[in-house]
């Protein structure tokens, strides 16, 4: 394995992208070559305006729009259809998520005993920011019913970071526009009967008013996207 694709969906994040952008360029990836590709789905502030003026070549990124919004699972496919790596993994613009934790994720799958590894922000033993209850439990609720439709054991299936080998996450075509993504790629991914790892991560959570954009509403096609990718595809 020589090279990493991390996939980073953007909107609307003129605050924190280029300090997220140059976090993930200065992150250890244990000899991995980074290849960066950024899909901005329809950004209204200035996030088009910062990206049209990047120096790609400085970040080895590759960087595509969409012309309106259209949610996070179109980005990522977009992102997906020009991901080249061995090793892809997902990498939101916001912060909260730190890319010094690469290499933890990174391990266990260079060292040959996993095929894809979750970051999991409730295995504990990191700095996780408070959850709101009615997120904390809203969590763990799509992990119940992930672990039974599915026989698995995760703890946070919402998680952002997931590290797939190249053959994996390529198997997984991506339907669900919205944050339903989710649980649809964690369940296209456990029905392959990949070996599957989580790792505790830190968690520095946005409220809000600082631009978190997850709702309950997500919470709902989550589960419907859970019921449906388990009878089909």
């Amino acid at each position: 394995m020589k090279t990493i694709s991390i996939l980073i969906p953007v909107f609307n994040e003129e605050k924190t992208l280029v300090t997220v952008l140059d976090m993930v360029a200065n992150a250890d990836t244990l000899g991995l070559t980074k290849e960066l590709i950024i899909v901005d789905d329809g950004s209204s502030d200035r996030t088009r305006e910062i990206l049209a003026g990047l120096d790609a070549e400085k970040y080895h990124a590759k960087i595509y729009y969409h012309d309106k919004n259209q949610g996070k699972g179109a980005a990522l496919r977009t992102a997906q259809g020009h991901a080249e790596g061995d090793l892809i993994m997902i990498q939101d613009a916001d912060l909260e998520y730190d890319p010094k934790e690469y290499p933890e994720l990174l391990k266990p799958i260079l060292e040959g005993r996993a095929d894809v590894v979750y970051g999991s922000r409730l295995c504990g033993g990191k700095p996780i920011r408070a959850f709101k209850i009615t997120h904390l439990l809203g969590n763990k609720f799509l992990s119940l019913v992930t672990n039974i439709l599915y026989n698995a054991t995760l703890t946070d299936m919402e998680t952002c970071y997931k590290v797939f080998k190249k053959e994996v996450f390529k198997k997984v075509k991506i339907k669900c526009d919205r944050f339903d993504f989710e649980p649809e790629i964690t369940a296209k991914v456990l029905k392959q009967g990949v070996r599957l790892y989580e790792l505790p991560i830190s968690y520095y959570g946005r409220d809000y008013d600082e631009g978190k954009k997850i709702t309950w509403k997500d919470g709902i096609w989550a589960i419907c996207a859970l019921i449906r990718f388990r009878f089909s595809d």
